[in-house]
């Protein structure tokens, strides 16, 4: 069996074994195929190499300037793979398992401040068109909820759609990393977002019957195979709206939303135990980036406006 084959064999067992999402196997499998690559230009194979050879690739990498969180990716998805080839007997080791990835600061997330996220709104909120209400509706749902930008254009219409009857509560349950669910609360400005777009969703539907057929179930619905908007097409309408607004867009992402959500929060005293059940992390170590954050916005409030900053 090829290198390929092993791959895909591993990327099937991840799916049906451990539940992994698309997004995360196109990753391993992306991963997996660069080993592949750069260990064939040593005229090795991922079934044959030796922890040296697998050290000589990742300081190949090194020097190219990938960056270090990369790299401790690329190992993470090595290793599990050689565990597999072990477990299945196609190795007698694991070559990657004493290896350590490079050391890497954790960076704080972008974040976006009260005015740009009203700079936003003010702009979305002009355009009447039936996008700019698909538009409004994403950004009210993920500023609201701090949904992953995965979990946003892929909703089912009829979830979205209860919320905005009369007797439902406020709240979208959202299936997340692991096949995990969690229920968000929404603010009534996204709940009436989403009725709005609910009158008018219909018209984005897809022509083709086929087409229209596997786009229905969705609340974003896209002619494209995955029946709903991409992560990619929701990035590029939320960079030109960004423009548009007159911020820069290379600060504007769905990812920093989602930074805005959990910030906004804690600055108003938010619980930071609710803050990682909304944001649905496993681990509060992950949510606790916030809180630098924070100290660091303190920090340069006193610097900046402290009489006695300056001094010395």
């Amino acid at each position: 069996m090829t290198t390929a084959r092993h791959i895909d064999a591993f990327l099937e067992m991840m799916s049906s074994e451990r539940g992994a999402s698309e997004n995360t196997l196109a990753a391993y499998g992306r991963d997996l195929f660069g080993w592949d690559e750069a260990l064939g230009r040593q005229n090795m194979s991922i079934e044959t190499c030796g922890t040296g050879a697998l050290e000589a690739v990742l300081a190949g990498w090194a020097k190219t300037g990938l960056a270090p969180s990369t790299a401790a990716r690329k190992l993470s998805a090595m290793k599990q793979f050689c565990l597999f080839l072990q477990m299945d007997g196609i190795r007698k080791d694991n070559p990657a398992h004493s290896l350590r990835g490079p050391k890497q600061g954790r960076s704080l997330p972008k974040v976006l401040s009260h005015d740009d996220i009203d700079a936003l709104f003010k702009v979305v909120e002009a355009d009447e068109s039936v996008k700019g209400v698909r538009l409004r509706t994403q950004l009210e749902i993920l500023y609201a909820g701090g949904l992953r930008v995965s979990e946003l254009v892929s909703l089912k219409y009829n979830s979205a759609a209860r919320v905005v009857r009369p007797d439902a509560q406020p709240c979208l349950t959202i299936r997340g990393k692991g096949g995990k669910e969690r229920l968000v609360p929404l603010t009534g400005a996204a709940v009436r977002a989403i009725g709005e777009w609910v009158a008018v969703r219909d018209q984005t539907l897809p022509k083709n019957a086929i087409a229209k057929d596997r786009a229905d179930p969705f609340l974003f619905p896209s002619p494209g195979k995955s029946g709903h908007m991409s992560r990619e097409r929701f990035a590029q309408l939320l960079k030109q709206l960004a423009t548009d607004a007159g911020l820069d867009a290379s600060r504007i992402s769905p990812h920093t939303l989602r930074h805005a959500f959990a910030t906004h929060l804690l600055e108003r005293g938010a619980d930071l135990r609710a803050v990682q059940t909304l944001l649905g992390h496993a681990d509060i170590a992950t949510t606790q980036i916030y809180t630098h954050v924070l100290d660091e916005q303190l920090q340069k409030l006193v610097e900046d406006h402290h009489p006695l900053a300056k001094i010395g």
